[in-house]
């Protein structure tokens, strides 16, 4: 996977979960001591132009590198943690919600992100960019069923809580959010599917005072788990 961005080539390098055998960057990039750290290749110096050809983006902010494909951990190994808080998504697509989300769950210290093997944004270059590093990480699985591993995260013992507007929904600082926790993010524009929904303990909603009746998924995200990080510490 060609990785780009300095922020996540940086905690591509610092994280040392994946090999990392390649690194360009711009003269000016290049200089940035991080970059020859211990386990990192040698750096080529290119141009923007070249390295944007490589990592097809001109998002690449002067550095680009190729380094294994991302690893995905099993559910099973987050659900295994004790009193895990886990961030569940039901087919978000957009790159870059998925790696906004991923940033945020790292920063309250969330166990890992669980995502569905099909109909969803997978950790690609631009999730990477867009976590800024987050996913390296971040323990992050795969799933076939979102529905499925809600029912296996409730035998394990954690309450799942669903995210979504409207009157079937409860105010988001009325669970108690300790112990095992799984929170579950909506699609951007549909919300949960029916059966993900009803594989939740309950539904919560964030207030809404404006003259909008939603949020973008991520910023709904960020505004859950800060809450949720308050109510469990």
């Amino acid at each position: 996977m060609i990785v780009y961005g300095r922020n996540a080539v940086h905690e591509l390098l610092r994280a040392g979960r994946r090999r990392v055998h390649e690194l360009w960057a711009t003269s000016g990039a290049a200089r940035e001591p991080w970059l020859s750290g211990p386990g990192a290749p040698r750096v080529t110096v290119a141009t923007g132009e070249e390295i944007a050809r490589i990592c097809e983006s001109d998002g690449h902010q002067g550095v680009c590198a190729r380094a294994d494909a991302y690893h995905y951990v099993g559910h099973a190994e987050l659900l295994a943690r004790p009193n895990p808080l886990i961030v569940a998504l039901d087919e978000i697509q957009d790159p870059q919600n998925l790696g906004a989300i991923c940033r945020t769950a790292e920063g309250v210290g969330a166990t890992g992100v669980v995502i569905p093997e099909r109909r969803a944004a997978e950790v690609t270059p631009a999730v990477c960019k867009a976590s800024a590093g987050a996913v390296e990480w971040l323990p992050i699985a795969r799933v076939r069923n979102l529905a499925d591993f809600l029912g296996e995260a409730k035998t394990a013992g954690a309450w799942c809580y669903g995210a979504a507007a409207g009157d079937a929904s409860v105010d988001y600082l009325e669970p108690d959010w300790r112990g095992g926790v799984v929170l579950v993010m909506g699609a951007e524009g549909s919300g949960l599917r029916p059966r993900v929904a009803d594989s939740c303990d309950q539904l919560v909603r964030l207030p809404l005072h404006g003259k909008l009746d939603s949020l973008n998924v991520s910023a709904a995200a960020a505004a859950l788990l800060y809450g949720i990080l308050q109510r469990r510490s």
